[in-house]
């Protein structure tokens, strides 16, 4: 959940300059680059339980995190909100903190797969060793496995605090453990003009569904397995009033380009809210196209800026996001080789022109019912959803195909002359062997751990850097936690 947008604060004279905001992000290819995010719960080292911003009884909290950051690492404080330093930023990247304190890396814009994978290496190889001098470790996990949203600690944040009174409010089912159980890993990635975004976007849109297979990762909660491979996924399709884990039908719509997106984000989609200063505050469910015409009723008078529009687009979470880049955002946070697999996946098919025609070839006829299916069934049934008279797991080995053919042409080396086809070797082995993190994890909590998901903390740790190339270590005792609404405290 992005911070507040402050690069433009001139009012908006017309549906034009929205339009050319986007077109500003088109960008030449030999300049197109690639970020990555990813979002990791922390835990206590001594008993599993989660980690507040603020320690309590001699124990460290994520504000010690920030502060150990800064004083010993580099890093800068951002702007802080009443007082409080609630992000950090260095060399284009940053850390945010979710509402269940979820810690989230935003990576710098890279030109090079090879570069997101050096920059995840280091971001939490310090991660680990910051939070385990603070006594808590960091979880490769894609929904919280053992607490729900209201046994979990709150992130002290204005723009958090206004959505849990909107949830609240609205009623919406579910939505406070969207924001406060859910962890992701997101691609972000530019396009080269308004044709370009439109194939891209239908493409990582339709294939979304087949990335939430390979990268499912979130088979638990409250302690114990769901009928689910991708519990996170599941939980937040259609979420928030419809507007969180769908499928943004307009991008299939005939004319669909950045002129109709800007009409869709205007008038079809009400505001969530608004920021005066730093401060979050709710926009009533305003539409943002009163809002340019000074008529939005918490702050009659007042006109959009650009700054406004970036904010209000940040609070559309569709699978994946336009913006003046294109933001993947279906999977499940995972461990490190699978935060380094997924941009390779989605440069390869997507930053190579003949991958990404022979992709839109695939997926072209596909209606809007199809992809519908895709997404419900896929958080279910992962790798062994049927579709269209084959599985997924088909489906996925010819999108590694296709990838890997993309990187290959892109050829792009390491030191050691490898193509960034390398990052897609543990996607092979989920996608050869139809078993994603999720099924291998459901396996090992029936068998090897007794039914203890305490074994879950030690294995998909950071620190374990869990691989699916090689062999798990062997299950450990662990001390018990107590998992609220569980027996087994």
């Amino acid at each position: 959940m992005s911070s507040a947008s402050q690069v433009d604060n001139k009012p908006i004279e017309n549906k034009r300059e929205l339009v050319e905001w986007f077109e500003k992000g088109c960008t030449p290819a030999d300049k197109l680059l690639i970020g990555v995010e990813h979002e990791k719960p922390p835990f206590y080292l001594d008993n599993n339980a989660p980690v507040p911003f603020t320690g309590e009884n001699g124990r460290k909290g994520v504000s010690d995190f920030i502060a150990k950051m800064i004083a010993e690492r580099g890093w800068y404080p951002g702007e802080p909100e009443r007082g409080v330093t609630i992000d950090l930023k260095k060399n284009n990247a940053g850390w945010t903190f979710e509402p269940g304190l979820q810690m989230e890396t935003g990576g710098a814009p890279l030109r090079n797969v090879h570069q997101n994978a050096k920059e995840t290496d280091e971001t939490i190889r310090e991660a680990v060793e910051v939070t385990k001098s603070l006594g808590f470790g960091v979880l490769a996990q894609g929904y919280h496995p053992t607490h729900s949203s209201k046994d979990l600690p709150f992130m002290p944040k204005t723009r958090y605090e206004a959505l849990a009174s909107w949830f609240k409010e609205k009623k919406f089912p579910n939505a406070q453990d969207v924001a406060s159980c859910t962890s992701t890993v997101q691609v972000n990635m530019g396009y080269q003009s308004e044709e370009d975004m439109v194939k891209m976007l239908r493409v990582s849109l339709s294939l979304q569904p087949v990335a939430v297979a390979l990268f499912a990762n979130s088979p638990f909660a409250d302690g114990k397995p769901t009928d689910y491979e991708s519990y996170r996924s599941h939980k937040l399709y259609k979420n928030m009033g419809g507007r969180y884990g769908f499928m943004l039908p307009v991008a299939f719509e005939e004319g669909f380009g950045f002129e109709k997106f800007a009409d869709y984000a205007m008038r079809d989609m009400p505001m969530l809210g608004l920021y005066k200063g730093n401060v979050f505050m709710d926009a009533k469910g305003g539409k943002f196209e009163d809002f340019m015409d000074g008529k939005l009723g918490v702050c009659p008078g007042q006109q959009a800026t650009i700054s406004d529009w970036q904010n209000h687009l940040n609070t559309i979470w569709p699978e994946v996001r336009l913006r003046k880049f294109l933001e993947m955002r279906g999977t499940d946070n995972g461990p490190q080789e699978m935060i380094k697999a997924l941009p390779a996946f989605w440069v390869g098919l997507l930053y190579d022109k003949q991958s990404l025609d022979q992709a839109y070839n695939m997926v072209k006829d596909w209606t809007e019912n199809d992809r519908e299916l895709l997404r419900v069934m896929t958080p279910q049934t992962g790798l062994q959803t049927k579709f269209l008279g084959t599985t997924v797991q088909d489906i996925a080995k010819n999108c590694l195909a296709l990838s890997e053919a993309g990187l290959k042409r892109r050829n792009v080396r390491n030191e050691l002359g490898q193509t960034e086809g390398i990052y897609l070797e543990p996607l092979h082995e989920i996608a050869d062997t139809g078993r994603n993190w999720a099924a291998r994890l459901k396996d090992r909590f029936h068998n090897a751990w007794g039914g203890d998901i305490n074994h879950l903390f030690t294995e998909m740790s950071y620190e374990a850097n869990p691989s699916v190339l090689r062999a798990p270590a062997p299950a450990v005792s662990q001390k018990k936690i107590f998992v609220p609404g569980s027996k087994n405290g």
